[in-house]
């Protein structure tokens, strides 16, 4: 099978999910073919793909910010805390964290976030990391980074949470919007030590956490419509905090990113989607956890089951009866590992599934899903936002947003006292694309557009 998503994906392994025919995605423009008729050349108008990453910036914080409002308060077992949310709960009261006993303060109730025209989003944890490694990229001009590299842009411009910092103290020092494994690699680089080493579990108990795969997507968009090359750009910034199944689930979200980018625009999104994670899904080995989630979420979507049964069987399969190798609950963690990578994977193919590609519906399901319900909100908020673009977005929901964006609400360090706008971002992503597509990607920049070859 040779198609234009699969040049790259094929060879991540051989045979293809049981029950599962993926289908071939055509380009979005295609330049020279083979004798078979399979495109050899991607051509990707690069105007527009600076108003789609406009899009994926956009898209990734209002699906961060709306997660937020739901994150950790329900995670299954007893007590309120093990009461699923649904469908009927959206536009109803928020409901206390597992951290607290109050709702949430960004909103009351359970509905979208969003920032108007004169207002400011903050970065989060789900944007801020994506966005030091896209700083990083263009000031070191390389598309590929150092362990070095990796360590100074952490460095530089995370506070270290044993020191003062603006936001105050917190249960382990000072609060620096880390935590879990990003924690814990963050503390390692204060050491001395670089990545891959912050993530190997002799020195990070939490390498199987969620950090690898909310802080790494945006690489799949350097490499439009190559996989191959988005995995190695993303190699070393996901093993700096995750190993193991918890890399795999980063790197299908990588996948993912890299697919949409040479997406048709043409084609019904819900095909597109559909087809995408099909190729996404090879990457995933036979016997592995993240495999098998995949095929069971998609299995009960493709039989009607609703979403919330859906949620509610992963939970019973996964968490209680540790099916597929899923051990988390045998090692007694805090919270039943709410924060690892696995079941929220799990729950983030629920809402990709059953959202059927619109943005809205996809961030309601991943917001009201459970876990850590920021995460799979804001990356598929982001992936979305990317294929609709910003225009898309505003039609989408029906009005305007801001473009303005503080990464000082985390982090520290940069210009402008942190302010920044998504257009300039967009402007930056484009350039490390532009770097990518010719020094990684054996393509070139031809009258406003990247020829891409698919191999």
């Amino acid at each position: 099978m040779i198609c234009l998503f699969s040049i790259a994906a094929c060879h991540f392994q051989s045979e293809p999910p049981a029950n599962s025919e993926p289908q071939t995605l055509p380009t979005e423009t295609a330049g020279t073919t083979s004798p078979d008729g399979e495109p050899e050349t991607l051509i990707i108008d690069r105007d527009r793909y600076l108003d789609r990453m406009h899009g994926f910036w956009l898209g990734q914080s209002i699906g961060n910010w709306t997660g937020l409002v739901t994150e950790m308060d329900k995670i299954g077992g007893t007590g309120p805390h093990g009461r699923f949310y649904t469908r009927a709960d959206w536009n109803a009261p928020d409901q206390p964290a597992i951290w607290s006993d109050e709702p949430s303060t960004i909103s009351p109730i359970i509905d979208f976030v969003y920032r108007g025209d004169e207002d400011i989003w903050g970065a989060d944890d789900d944007t801020d990391i994506e966005y030091l490694y896209q700083q990083a990229l263009y000031q070191n001009e390389t598309s590929l980074l150092s362990p070095a590299q990796i360590r100074e842009i952490w460095i530089t411009h995370i506070y270290d949470e044993t020191k003062p910092t603006p936001y105050g103290p917190d249960e382990n020092g000072f609060q620096n919007f880390l935590w879990v494994s990003n924690q814990r690699a963050h503390e390692l680089m204060l050491a001395g030590v670089e990545p891959p080493e912050t993530s190997a579990p002799a020195n990070n108990p939490h390498w199987e956490m969620i950090d690898a795969q909310l802080t790494t997507e945006i690489f799949g968009l350097y490499a439009p419509g190559r996989p191959d090359a988005a995995l190695e750009m993303a190699y070393l910034p996901i093993r700096t905090t995750g190993r193991g199944e918890a890399a795999l689930a980063a790197e299908f979200y990588v996948i993912m990113h890299a697919l949409a980018a040479a997406a048709p625009e043409h084609v019904p999104m819900q095909e597109n989607i559909t087809i995408m994670a099909e190729q996404a899904r090879l990457h995933l080995p036979e016997g592995s956890y993240t495999a098998a989630m995949f095929d069971f979420v998609k299995s009960n979507y493709l039989h009607g089951v609703a979403w919330e049964t859906t949620r509610d069987q992963l939970y019973e399969k996964y968490q209680v009866d540790q099916a597929d190798g899923y051990d988390i609950s045998s090692r007694n963690l805090y919270c039943n590992g709410c924060f690892a990578s696995g079941i929220n994977f799990g729950a983030s193919l629920i809402s990709l599934f059953y959202g059927e590609g619109d943005i809205r519906e996809t961030i309601k399901i991943a917001t009201l899903c459970g876990w850590d319900s920021d995460n799979p909100a804001a990356t598929w908020g982001g992936l979305l936002g990317f294929m609709l673009g910003k225009d898309g977005i505003e039609h989408a929901f029906g009005q305007s947003f801001s473009t303005q964006f503080n990464i000082h609400r985390t982090r520290k360090g940069f210009p402008n006292n942190g302010l920044d706008n998504f257009h300039n971002m967009a402007k930056i992503g484009r350039h490390v694309t532009d770097r990518a597509v010719t020094d990684l990607l054996g393509g070139s920049v031809e009258e406003e557009a990247w020829v891409i070859p698919t191999s």
